[in-house]
C-alpha cells in the first residue's frame, strides 16, 4: 500500500464550488472526504470521479451542524486513513427571507419588503450555517491536526467585505466568518495549524442562480449589474479558485495565516467610478 501522502476533508462538498475543489486536491495527490447532507449527491460525484482516475475518495451524509455526525465521520477517516492534514469549509448558503425583495427604503416602499420584513428565524438559520457550520467541523476535524499541524481554508464570500444589498443575513454571516478566521488563525498558531479564507466573487451556483439570471439563463438586472461593477465582466468559473485553493493548503504558503484571498474578477477593487 503506497504511502498517503495528505488526507483533505471538504464539508459541502457535493455543491458546484466545492466539487471543483474536491477535484482540485485530488489532483494535488491528496485522499479526500467529502461531506455533505445529501448522500446520493456525493455518492454521484465520488462515481464520476471514479470515470476520471480518482480513486482516494470516502462520501459522509452528515450535517455540518451535527457535531456527533461530524465526530463519526472523523472517526472512520482517521481508521481508514490514519489522519486529517487539511479541512475546507464549504458549506453555506442563503435563504429567500434572508433577504430585502428592495436594494433601500424609501418613503413609498413597503414595510414587509424592507429590513422590517426581514424574518428573524431566516437570518438565525443563515447565520448558524455558515458561521456556526464553519466552527463545528473545525472543532471536530482539526483536533486531529494537533501535534502534526495542519491547515484549514473557509470559504468566505465578496459579500463579507462588501455587504451586498438585499443580502442581508449571508453578508452578516460571511463576515463572521471572516473575522473567526483571523481570530482562530491566532489562537492556533503555535499549534502549526493555519487557517486562511477564500472570498469568491460572483459564480454562479445553486443559491444565488435566481437572484442574478432569469429561466432562461438571461441577465437579471441585477446580474447586470454586477457584471458592470466587476471589472473583469464575467462571472467566475468554479475551476478559477484551483490555484488560491493549491496554494493555501501547499507548503508555499507554510507562513502565511489569517488572510481572505479574494477571487472576484477586481469586485472588491472597484468603486463603480
Amino acid at each position: 500500500m503506497s504511502e498517503i501522502k495528505k488526507v483533505a476533508v471538504v464539508t459541502g462538498a457535493a455543491g458546484v464550488l466545492c466539487s471543483s475543489m474536491v477535484k482540485t486536491l485530488l489532483q494535488e495527490g491528496m485522499h479526500v472526504a467529502m461531506v455533505g447532507r445529501t448522500l446520493s449527491k456525493l455518492e454521484n460525484l465520488q462515481n464520476e470521479l471514479k470515470t476520471q482516475g480518482f480513486e482516494n475518495t470516502m462520501v459522509f451524509s452528515a450535517n455540518v451542524l451535527d457535531k456527533p455526525k461530524l465526530e463519526e465521520a472523523a472517526e472512520s477517516i482517521l481508521a481508514q486513513w490514519g489522519r486529517i492534514d487539511v479541512l475546507v469549509n464549504g458549506a453555506g448558503g442563503n435563504h429567500p427571507k434572508g433577504t430585502t425583495p428592495i436594494e433601500q427604503m424609501t418613503s413609498d416602499s413597503k414595510l414587509e419588503e424592507s429590513f422590517f420584513g426581514l424574518d428573524a428565524t431566516a437570518l438565525q438559520d443563515v447565520n448558524e450555517l455558515n458561521f456556526i457550520g464553519t466552527m463545528l467541523p473545525t472543532q471536530v476535524f482539526s483536533k486531529h491536526m494537533l501535534g502534526n499541524g495542519g491547515c484549514v481554508v473557509n470559504l468566505s464570500s465578496m459579500a463579507a467585505a462588501q455587504p451586498l444589498t438585499k443580502v442581508a443575513a449571508y453578508s452578516a454571516a460571511k463576515a463572521a466568518v471572516d473575522n473567526f478566521t483571523r481570530w482562530l488563525s491566532v489562537h492556533l498558531a503555535p499549534m502549526n495549524i493555519r487557517v486562511n479564507a477564500i472570498a469568491p466573487g460572483f459564480f454562479l451556483t445553486d443559491q444565488n442562480r435566481f437572484l442574478l439570471t432569469e429561466e432562461d439563463g438571461s441577465l437579471k438586472a441585477r446580474g447586470q449589474k454586477i457584471l458592470n461593477n466587476t471589472p473583469m465582466n464575467r462571472f467566475g468559473e468554479p475551476e478559477n479558485l484551483a490555484s488560491s485553493l493549491k496554494f493555501l493548503v501547499s507548503d508555499e504558503s507554510s507562513f502565511i495565516t489569517g488572510i481572505i484571498i479574494p477571487v472576484d474578477g477586481g469586485f472588491l477593487a472597484y468603486s463603480g467610478v
